[in-house]
């Protein structure tokens, strides 16, 4: 076999001929495209929902929901500056809507999902049909489906929003449309989706209104808290998972949403879970209780209402002070679909 016997300095004339041409040497850059394992550019980080909800509440005074369209403040990484990204693949903000306000009805093709933080009187509509978001309630705007937020109670209500903007924005598929008026027209019953979809029964032939998302677009924590206890009374908590159970499309029983993964994870007082890690990275909200959390070599006391993000491939576990349930998501299910979602536990 013949040894090449070039030079730097030649090898390096060669590559300055390459550029004029729009082209690059796959030797020179194949470390950084194939590491020998996945490295987040984001970072392990924590927003306390104390030191956030002063300003949330401030915005309300400076401009209304019809002037924002969407009053939310970004949770932006920190590794991330001025890119409106909490993970490398997933956008998060928490949103605040006043009494009497109306979040103008639109529509998207990035999917989002609404968990709810604090207040009551809150509603969003989907698809001709609007339901009422209590605390912890974990709710879906589909994909192009029409939306909007109201709230007809006396006090302030704010959410954490999720969506998949970033991943929307690598594939340059992002579109939105506004409607005809400030509020969608509502021609369903509150409370019909989880009638049809929600009570382990399906309508003969049913299919989702909302292509490949669950036709549920509320599941509320009254439910999930319930199923999550009763489900510790059972098995018990996993060493590394503790009680986890997913929120599911009932037709299919795959993931609730086809781009964002959507769970919660029930850690009793006094547990601790093994480190684990995976390739997703993970916006967590704790929805109820005081939990400790490491993220790589950080380490949150976690109070209500607190938020925070693991990157992908970043060792996490926790350990509850109180009996604690965190709702996290993630590109999870993106990444399953492309063959490339990985686990590791210790």
């Amino acid at each position: 076999m013949s040894v090449p016997s070039s030079s730097p300095e030649q090898r390096k004339a060669f590559y300055d001929r390459l550029e004029p041409q729009n082209l690059a040497p796959l030797w020179e850059k194949l470390k950084g495209l194939l590491p020998d394992e996945p490295k987040s550019k984001a970072a392990p980080h924590r927003w306390r929902y104390s030191d956030v909800r002063p300003l949330v509440m401030e915005s309300g005074k400076l401009l209304t929901a019809q002037e924002a369209e969407r009053r939310v403040l970004v949770l932006e990484n920190p590794a991330l500056p001025g890119m409106s990204r909490a993970t490398s693949t997933m956008y998060a903000g928490i949103q605040l809507i006043m009494p009497g306000e109306t979040a103008p009805a639109h529509r998207h093709t990035p999917s989002a999902l609404r968990f709810m933080l604090e207040g009551e009187g809150a509603f969003t509509a989907v698809g001709g049909e609007r339901t009422t978001m209590k605390r912890g309630d974990f709710i879906i705007t589909p994909s192009w489906a029409f939306h909007d937020h109201g709230n007809e109670g006396t006090e302030p209500c704010a959410w954490l929003d999720g969506l998949d903007l970033p991943l929307v924005a690598f594939f340059e598929a992002g579109f939105n449309e506004h409607y005809n008026d400030e509020r969608q027209s509502i021609v369903r019953p509150e409370g019909d989706a989880l009638a049809r979809f929600g009570s382990n029964m399906l309508p003969l032939n049913a299919t989702s209104r909302y292509g490949m998302t669950t036709p549920i677009f509320n599941y509320p924590y009254e439910r999930t808290r319930a199923a999550l206890v009763a489900a510790a009374n059972g098995d018990g908590p996993d060493s590394h998972e503790a009680v986890t159970l997913r929120y599911s499309n009932p037709i299919d029983g795959g993931w609730a949403m086809p781009t964002m993964a959507a769970w919660m994870t029930f850690v009793p007082k006094g547990f601790e879970t093994k480190p684990i890690r995976s390739t997703d990275g993970i916006v967590m909200a704790l929805g109820e209780g005081a939990v400790v959390t490491r993220i790589g070599d950080k380490t949150f006391d976690m109070a209500e209402k607190d938020i925070a993000v693991a990157p992908g491939w970043t060792w996490r576990s926790f350990k509850a002070q109180q009996d604690s349930f965190i709702f996290c998501f993630s590109d999870r299910v993106a990444q399953e679909k492309l063959g490339l979602w990985r686990e590791q536990r210790s």
